[in-house]
């Protein structure tokens, strides 16, 4: 059952780190973001499907500050953090310079080596960033990211240009540094398994509108059969016919999702 354990035990009511009420985005007479109403608790996982064109990176450009929000009930954190599919990292800084790029105050470059031991980078702190793997370029993104400790951390599709081994150890390490860090975390992907291995709570986005959420109570590792209901359900919320005898879980075929140790849990 997806909904056996109450949500609210997991994440106690308190003040949302992330509060949108009514809001709407327009680019002339296209209306982007509809009346949308969305809150996300500290420390939650939260992740958002849809299909391109939905709305999805107008929504993050928003919780990342970086569109206005003038006249609109909106509450973000001031310390947020973004990592994007591009690492965007500076090819004329060292690994170490780009993790700190911006920080201020004692023991920038320390805290810069601390971060990326967290992400396993300790052999690649002198690098240059074009010597840097995909996965590698993500880590570092990563640790530049939880170096700051923001209170929200953006992930808009920061594996999907990663090979599938790679993902599956990204996913791995994306759930220790949160479990660590506790950031609330929304994160965008199109990957219906990814989402229902990461997230405590899934939002279908469509025409600026959520259309669906889905709670996830079953403990990550042990998601196997919510996972085939869930997949299916979901993916006929994404306009995705299917059947039955169509439906594998990506636990089932060992791909596209991360496996974690029986029981483990956020």
């Amino acid at each position: 059952m997806l909904a056996e354990t109450n949500f609210t035990a997991a994440f106690p009511v308190t003040e949302p780190v992330v509060r949108l009420r009514d809001f709407s985005r327009s680019f002339g007479a296209n209306t982007v973001i509809d009346r949308l109403n969305l809150s996300i608790a500290p420390g939650e996982f939260v992740a958002l499907l849809g299909r391109s064109g939905g709305g999805k990176t107008t929504l993050l450009r928003t919780l990342a500050g970086l569109d206005g929000v003038s006249g609109q009930d909106v509450l973000i954190p001031n310390s947020r953090a973004v990592v994007f599919q591009d690492a965007r990292l500076l090819p004329w800084k060292k690994v170490w310079r780009n993790v700190a790029l911006g920080l201020k105050g004692p023991g920038v470059r320390e805290r810069a080596e601390a971060a990326l031991r967290e992400v396993g980078l300790s052999h690649r702190i002198d690098a240059w960033p074009l010597t840097l793997s995909g996965g590698e370029a993500q880590r570092v993104a990563l640790a530049r990211a939880l170096v700051r400790e923001p209170k929200l951390l953006l992930l808009d599709e920061p594996f999907a240009a990663l090979d599938a081994l790679t993902r599956i150890k990204m996913h791995s390490l994306v759930l220790e540094l949160w479990r660590v860090h506790r950031p609330a975390i929304l994160m965008v992907t199109h990957d219906v398994d990814e989402a229902v291995a990461l997230a405590d709570r899934i939002l279908v986005l469509d025409a600026g509108r959520i259309v669906a959420e889905e709670h996830i109570t079953a403990q990550r590792g042990e998601r196997g059969d919510v996972g085939r209901v869930l997949r299916q359900r979901l993916l006929g919320h994404l306009g995705c016919e299917v059947t039955s005898e169509h439906v594998l879980s990506a636990v089932d075929v060992g791909a596209s999702i991360v496996t974690f140790p029986q029981g483990a849990s956020a």
